[in-house]
Order: C-alpha cells, then structure tokens, then sequence
C-alpha cells in the first residue's frame, strides 16, 4: 500500500474551511482542467453513505464517504475504479484563527505486490499536481471568504 500527504495552512477558521468541502460545487471547483472530470451523479453529500459517480477522461470512478466528523474529517473511498483500492482522508486541524488541511491517501494498485513496489512511489508522485491544484483553490476561496 502506498502513501500521499500533503498538507496546507489556510489564513482562515477550520469551520469555513470545512464548509468549503461541503458546498455542492466543491468537488467542482477543486478539480483541475486535465485530465478533464465530469459529475455523472452525486447524492448524500460527504456525510456517510454519500456517493460520488465520475468519469475521469475515459475512467469511471465511483466513491462512498464511509467517515464525517464536522470541522475534523471526512472519508471518501473508491467502489469502482483504477487502483485496487483509495482511501483519501480529509483532516482539519484549528490552529486559532487559521486552519490546517490534511490530505491523507492510501492506495493499492492493480497488479500485485511487484506493480506496487515498482509503480506505487511514482503514483504517489503523480498526485502532486492535483492536490497543489486543489489546496490553492481551498485556500484562494476560504481567504478571500475571510475577509
């Protein structure tokens, strides 16, 4: 199983950031340009037993949100998709009047243990992108919300 963190401190309080993942369009917005996501379906919100139904260029992706903790945590993890299995942990911490993000994603492959020694760091890698993506979104919005 392979590893991704990243986290980010927002000039802003943990309950807007927090909001900020609950918003409809959040999974919107946080999304960047390539590779190009479309919301096929989407129901219950980030609460559990909430589901997700995406098309990632070609690639179906379908997820539950299995853990909510209002202004801590939300869960979401893979049903349907490309890895063996994804569990992406959203944390938020109070740090006083700012906030810290924590993306935590745990992930298998497809393909056994040698395709996860071999290609699992350099997926893992390949996140960078996105989540520098989607963490300056978060903060952008939830500081200029701030205001």
């Amino acid at each position: 199983m392979a590893t991704f963190v990243k986290r980010l401190v927002v000039d802003a309080p943990v309950e807007q950031v927090f909001a900020f993942h609950e918003r409809e369009d959040a999974l919107a917005r946080l999304s960047p340009p390539f590779p190009p996501l479309r919301v096929i379906s989407r129901r219950g919100g980030i609460r559990p037993g909430g589901r997700v139904d995406l098309r990632i260029g070609p690639v179906r992706w379908l997820a539950a949100h299995t853990a909510y903790e209002p202004n801590r945590l939300f869960v979401d993890e893979q049903l349907e998709g490309p890895f063996a299995s994804w569990v992406h942990r959203h944390e938020f911490e109070a740090l006083g009047a700012r906030s810290r993000l924590t993306d935590h994603v745990t992930f298998t492959l497809r393909g056994g243990a040698a395709v996860n020694a071999l290609l699992g760091p350099l997926v893992a890698l390949s996140l960078w992108p996105m989540f520098w993506y989607r963490h300056r979104v978060t903060r952008r919005w939830c500081e200029s919300a701030a205001r």
